[in-house]
C-alpha cells in the first residue's frame, strides 16, 4: 500500500471521529442555550434535556443499526466504495444538518444525526483495508498504529475545530453555531476527493451481499454459542454503559451546573482525547506487562466510580475537568485491554464476530442511555452520574462473581 493510500485512510478515520467531538458541544449549545434561537424561547429546561437525549440517542442507535451492514457492505462491494458509501452519507447528514439549523427544525435534525450515524463505519472499514494492505505482521500492526493515530487527531481535532470555527473572538461575524458543520462538510468532501483518487483496493474478493433483518439480532444471540464471551460481556456492557453515560452528557452538565458553552464544552471533549490519545497509544502495552488484565479493568471500574461522584458534585467548572481527564486516562488502558479478552475467547475465525458485538453493544448503550439520560436530567442533572456510579459498581461486583473460573482467570493474567 502507497504512503498516500495510508494518508487517505488516515483522513477518513480523523474525518470519521471529529463527528462526535465537534458535534455534542454544538448540539448542546444549539438545545440548551435559550438564545441559541433554535428551539423556542418558551421550551422548558426539561424537554430541552429530554430532546438533547434524543438527538444524541438517535445517533447511537442509527450506528447500532448501520454497523452490521456496512461491515457487510465492504465485503460485498469493495472497501474504497464502501468507504465513498459511507463518506456520502456523512456529507448527506451534515447538509441536513445545516439546513435544520436554518430552518430551526428539530425532526431534520434528529433527520441527518440518523443519517450519519448509520453511515458511520469508515474506522472499520480503514482497518480493513490497512489489515488488506499489510504485507506482514509487523507491517500490520504499524499500519493498525496509523489509525490510532486519525482516532486521535479526530478525538483532539473535532472540539478544537468546533470551538475556533464558533468562536466570535475569532472570526467575527463568520463564527456562528453553522459554521463548524461547514467546516466538517468541507472535510468530508476533502476526504471523498483523496478515496476517489488515491485509494486502491488491494483485496479483490469479493462476498455476495445478503440483506437479511436478524443479522442485527443474530449477532448478538449468537453470544450464547460461546461460554467465554458470555461471562466477559456483562461486565463490558456496564463498563460502557459507565463511559457513554459520562461521555454523553458532559457538555450537557457542564452547561446546566456552570453556564459552559461551546468553548467550555469543546475543552472537555479535547480533555477527554488529550486523556485517550496519550493513555491508548503509549500506556497500553507497558501496562499490560506491568499488571494483569483484571487489575487494570478493576482500577478502571473504580475510578469511575469516584471521577462520576466528584464530577457530579465538582464545586467549580474548572475542577471538573480533572475528574474528566482521569476517568478517560484510565479508560484509554482498559478498553483496550477488555477487547483484547474478547478477542483472546474466540477463535480466529471469529474476531470479526466478536468485535462486531463489542461495537453493536457499545453503540446500544450509548442510544439507550442517551434516551433515558435525556428524560432523567430534566428532574435532576446528577441522575446520568448517579449511573455512571451504579453501572461501574455494578461492573466490579460483575468481576467478582462472574470472573472465578480457570478459564477466564488464565484469560486475564
Amino acid at each position: 500500500m502507497t504512503k498516500i493510500a495510508k494518508i487517505t485512510l488516515l483522513f477518513v478515520v480523523f474525518v470519521d471521529l471529529i463527528g462526535q467531538g465537534l458535534v455534542f458541544p454544538i448540539i448542546n449549545s444549539l438545545i440548551m442555550e435559550t438564545k441559541s434561537g433554535f428551539l423556542p424561547e418558551s421550551t422548558s429546561m426539561g424537554s430541552r434535556h429530554l430532546y438533547y437525549g434524543l438527538v444524541i440517542g438517535c445517533f447511537f442507535l442509527s450506528w447500532f443499526l448501520g454497523v452490521v451492514y456496512v461491515a457487510k457492505v465492504s465485503d460485498s462491494i469493495g472497501r474504497k466504495n464502501a468507504l465513498l458509501v459511507c463518506l456520502a452519507g456523512a456529507l448527506m447528514g451534515y447538509a441536513l444538518t445545516i439546513v435544520a439549523l436554518y430552518l430551526n427544525s428539530l425532526l431534520l435534525l434528529i433527520l441527518g444525526r440518523s443519517i450519519t450515524g448509520f453511515t458511520a463505519g469508515n474506522q472499520p472499514i480503514a482497518q480493513a483495508a490497512m489489515i488488506d494492505g499489510s504485507t506482514d505482521a509487523a507491517d500490520r500492526d504499524r499500519n493498525m498504529g496509523y489509525i490510532i493515530t486519525g482516532v486521535s487527531f479526530g478525538l483532539v481535532g473535532g472540539p478544537i475545530i468546533g470551538a475556533v470555527l464558533s468562536d466570535a473572538a475569532l472570526l467575527g461575524s463568520a463564527a456562528t453555531l453553522k459554521t463548524p458543520f461547514y467546516g466538517a462538510f468541507v472535510l468530508v468532501l476533502i476526504a471523498i476527493f483523496l478515496v476517489l483518487f488515491f485509494f486502491k483496493d488491494t483485496r479483490t474478493e469479493r462476498a455476495p451481499f445478503v440483506f437479511r433483518p436478524r443479522d442485527i439480532s443474530d449477532s448478538l444471540i449468537a453470544v450464547r454459542e460461546h461460554p467465554m464471551v458470555l461471562k466477559i460481556l456483562p461486565v463490558y456492557a456496564l463498563f460502557m454503559i459507565a463511559n457513554v453515560t459520562f461521555y454523553v452528557f458532559v457538555d450537557n452538565f457542564l452547561t446546566s451546573a456552570f453556564g459552559y458553552g461551546v468553548i467550555g464544552g469543546s475543552m472537555a471533549m479535547v480533555t477527554i482525547g488529550f486523556a485517550l490519545a496519550f493513555s491508548s497509544t503509549f500506556l497500553v502495552k507497558p501496562a499490560q506487562q506491568r499488571f494483569s488484565k483484571h487489575s487494570i479493568i478493576y482500577a478502571s471500574l473504580v475510578t469511575m466510580v469516584i471521577c462520576g461522584f466528584a464530577f457530579a458534585f465538582s464545586p467549580s467548572g474548572v475542577l471538573s475537568y480533572i475528574p474528566i481527564f482521569l476517568f478517560y486516562f484510565l479508560f484509554g488502558v482498559a478498553y483496550p485491554t477488555l477487547l483484547g479478552l474478547f478477542s483472546s475467547s474466540v477463535s480466529e475465525t471469529d474476531q470479526g464476530w466478536v468485535m462486531g458485538v463489542t461495537t453493536a453493544v457499545f453503540c446500544l448503550a450509548g442510544g439507550v442511555m442517551s434516551l433515558i439520560g435525556g428524560g432523567l436530567m430534566s428532574i435532576d442533572i446528577r441522575v446520568p452520574y448517579y449511573i455512571v456510579i451504579v453501572a461501574a459498581i455494578l461492573g466490579l461486583i460483575g468481576m467478582h462473581r462472574r470472573w472465578k473460573s480457570k478459564e477466564i482467570s488464565a484469560l486475564l493474567a
